[in-house]
């Protein structure tokens, strides 16, 4: 018995058949949660560009009872995407694709609104750090955002420097 069956998400890489699902979970995140934000694609274009990004990103998605319900994009030590649905998140779910982020990065990068204050408190509490704030003009989505960093710590051998 899988994880999905037990009530908690799998964790999978995601594969070709996931970028449509990835692409609608995209679109109703941002309208739920982010409402702030315009629309600036059709569905079309995002299925266009998710299918591309799962071809060219790691990208993990977490499937619960044979729906994708949250996934991560990551790539050159960039977080691109980490996206939940609503009804999951403050489950972990957020967490664990992170973790899988992490694990495969010495350091990850990436761009958050700074209206968006859940995910700029959850990534600064998984150890992300503010590098700078912008106005939003250079974005596409003309809304004032913040570049934050991690880096995997240093092991020391023997407890020393």
């Amino acid at each position: 018995m899988d994880a999905s069956a037990k009530g908690r998400p799998s964790i999978r890489i995601a594969g070709a058949r996931d970028s449509e699902a990835i692409a609608r979970l995209f679109r109703f995140v941002r309208t739920e949660c982010l409402p702030f934000l315009p629309t600036l694609h059709t569905p079309e274009e995002d299925a266009e560009y998710f299918s591309g990004l799962v071809s060219a990103s790691a990208v993990f998605v977490a499937g619960l009872r044979g729906e994708v319900v949250a996934f991560v994009a990551h790539r050159d030590g960039w977080l691109e995407h980490l996206y939940v649905h609503p009804l999951h998140q403050r489950r972990s779910i957020g967490g664990a694709l992170l973790a899988r982020a992490m694990e495969s990065n010495g350091e990850l990068m990436l761009w958050v609104f700074q209206r968006n204050v859940a995910a700029i408190a959850f990534y600064e509490r998984a150890g992300f750090r503010l590098v700078r704030v912008t106005d939003g003009l250079a974005n596409e989505e003309r809304e004032p955002d913040a570049l934050y960093t991690w880096q995997r710590p240093a092991h020391h051998e023997n407890g020393r420097k």
